[in-house]
């Protein structure tokens, strides 16, 4: 049986000047990087939601908004680190792009080298203390290859929905809010009407089979916290009754 593999680390470039944003594409993958490239807001936004990028380089400068507006958007449903990569190098641009939600900002011009850099101090920065493997039998969850097995059947899940259910396994009976779920999942605070979580919820509830047989349980309480608990467990066979 072969090892697992780390999965390659996914690169968003939303820039709407081609020959940098193919500079910048071409640097990345011949780094390691799998890169997926955009060049406007609505592509951008279609393109995090496809992917689940590790990282994100966002012009502010684009065709159809302002990166500033799609980094809004961006920042409830992703908790990738968000770069800006513009011209607009003032204080004030800076401040605009970190008060949006924005994990570094770069000026252009800028060197290849120290923009890898800086994307590698982001990763190492977002890494999970958790990243590892949670064994909660019969669920098993390795933050390294993405792998999910519940009673031995392997579960996709998309970046996002990993990182919520890992929240619930090293969470187990603990109730969390919305608010509390974007701010410790999702990284962010940003008080806006949003139906993501509740998509997301459903959407692991779904691929989990999380039924009356499930060995888990996903609820939601009449004070509208989401929990996860463990309704049966079944030993391994060598323990016996």
């Amino acid at each position: 049986m072969s090892e697992p593999t780390t999965r390659t680390p996914i690169v968003l470039v939303v820039e709407d000047e081609v020959p940098l944003r193919e500079s910048v594409a071409r640097h990345l993958a011949a780094s390691g990087y799998t890169v997926v490239e955009a060049g406007s807001v609505a592509e951008g936004q279609a393109a995090a939601w496809e992917h689940q990028p590790d990282v994100i380089l966002l012009d502010v400068l684009l065709p159809d908004g302002s990166g500033y507006e799609l980094c809004a958007k961006l920042r409830p449903i992703t908790a990738a680190p968000i770069i800006y990569l513009t011209a607009l190098g003032q204080d004030r641009n800076i401040v605009q792009g970190l008060a949006t939600g924005a994990d570094d900002y770069i000026a252009k011009p800028f060197s290849l080298e120290v923009l890898t850099a800086r994307i590698q101090a982001q990763l190492r920065r977002t890494s999970s203390p958790r990243k590892g493997r949670i064994d909660l039998p019969p669920l098993h969850l390795d933050y390294l290859t993405g792998e999910v097995l519940l009673e031995g059947r392997e579960v996709h899940l998309t970046k996002m929905e990993l990182q919520l259910l890992g929240f619930f396994a090293t969470n187990v009976g603990v109730g969390a809010t919305q608010p509390e779920l974007l701010a410790s999942v999702w990284r962010t605070k940003a008080d806006i009407p949003t139906n993501t979580v509740r998509q997301t919820v459903s959407s692991l509830r779904r691929k989990l089979g999380l039924n009356a047989g499930s060995a888990f349980e996903l609820e939601m309480t009449p004070d509208k916290r989401y929990v996860f608990r463990q309704v049966r467990f079944d030993p391994p066979a060598h323990l016996g009754p």
